[in-house]
């Protein structure tokens, strides 16, 4: 047995435990039926929902993860519908598959124009809740890549929890660059109500700062790829400057957050601004020069590798590919209301699960992971990839 494997299997035996612990002592267990839950929706929030600040202390994780599924193939995005079930995309297979009540897997469907090769493929998911979609639930977006490029479709969503099915997909927006690396690939709903995509530079450099290419950029479109009359340059570009950013949340106040992938240097967490430049390939990192905007927050590449993120109680999680650990950064609000900043970031499960992919906000009290060591750059155990699922409280 590797010492890999061996240190999984122990973490799950002494994640049981801790588990077992916090549901004796909890009128509500931290883990809930993957098919019961009701999870926070990716329909777009309204202000009038919009938690109440003076309750959203940081919260950080509360004992060891427990595996929810395994045997999952190269998983990207974790997808969690208002309805209570989940989506999870496979990168090479290109399968979308649905997560069972007993921890099993099952085929939602395929995408069948994606095309994997490097590290493009089937990559992100987000869902837009609408009584008009066929079958009246609503539409799962796909980020994915072509023989020639980047694009996103959107597939009405049909079937019941445990039997959800992908109807023909729409296209929504192409001519993305694509790249054997920096493909981006997140995408999702903001709290307006239109979605937004992290398009990497895929591989020219040059992309970044021309704002007439879509790559190096934070998209914003309408819900059928349109561009939406305030965007800050006219055009899909949201923000530019961006190298191969792959994580996208907002906080209660609907600010925006983005992970983003260094070269050799820096990681970033960028607090993102319409219109704002971030600096690729000019510079890397917190530079001070006041023509770009540096990110919030900085690490090594050997510390992070930043793929997707999530908030919870204005509390940044980031899951980290080479880094194998999962970072938590306080939002913190200035003492005049209108600006924020971060804590120092704490790490967390530091090489315990492998390479992170992405990290969403799970049932009653929890966060939910997603571990990526089958893609080719990470040691797997017998049992990967994992959903994990881990406790979260003040």
């Amino acid at each position: 047995m590797s010492n890999h494997t061996f240190r999984r299997r122990c973490a799950i035996v002494t994640a049981a435990l801790a588990m077992v612990t916090l549901a004796a002592c909890s009128a509500e267990p931290p883990r809930a039926s993957p098919t019961t839950s009701t999870p926070a929706t990716s329909t777009p929030a309204t202000a009038a929902t919009a938690p109440d600040e003076s309750q959203l202390a940081p919260v950080h994780p509360v004992g060891e993860p427990v595996v929810i599924a395994s045997g999952l193939q190269v998983p990207w995005s974790i997808l969690r519908l208002p309805g209570g079930a989940t989506l999870i995309s496979e990168r090479d297979t290109t399968r979308v598959r649905e997560l069972l009540p007993d921890g099993s897997l099952r085929e939602a469907g395929t995408v069948s124009a994606a095309e994997p090769s490097g590290e493009g493929g089937l990559l992100g998911l987000a869902f837009l809740a609408d009584t008009a979609a066929p079958g009246g639930a609503g539409w799962v977006y796909a980020y994915f890549s072509t023989a020639s490029d980047n694009r996103i479709e959107r597939m009405p969503l049909a079937g019941s929890p445990g039997s959800h099915t992908l109807g023909a997909p729409t296209l929504v927006l192409d001519s993305i660059p694509r790249a054997g690396n920096h493909n981006g690939g997140r995408i999702a709903f903001g709290p307006d109500g239109l979605l937004y995509a992290s398009a990497g530079d895929a591989g020219n450099t040059a992309n970044a700062q021309e704002l007439d290419s879509l790559g190096g950029k934070i998209l914003r479109m309408t819900a059928t790829g349109a561009v939406p009359a305030n965007n800050p340059f006219g055009t899909l570009v949201y923000s530019f400057g961006h190298r191969n950013p792959q994580g996208l949340a907002w906080d209660s106040r609907g600010q925006l957050w983005a992970s983003e992938f260094g070269q050799n240097t820096w990681d970033e967490l960028n607090r993102i601004a319409p219109g704002g430049n971030y600096g690729w390939p000019l510079v890397e990192g917190q530079d001070g020069d006041p023509a770009y905007i540096d990110p919030e927050r900085q690490w090594t590449t050997d510390q992070a590798s930043p793929s997707g993120i999530a908030i919870v109680n204005d509390t940044i999680f980031m899951a980290s590919l080479r880094g194998q650990r999962l970072w938590s950064i306080p939002i913190v609000r200035t003492s005049t209301g209108d600006d924020s900043s971060t804590a120092d970031p704490i790490e967390w499960f530091v090489n315990g699960y492998g390479r992170l992919r992405d990290v969403v906000s799970g049932p009653a009290g929890t966060l939910w992971f997603v571990s990526n060591n089958t893609d080719g750059r990470g040691s797997p155990a017998d049992d990967d990839d994992q959903l994990l699922q881990v406790a979260v409280a003040p």
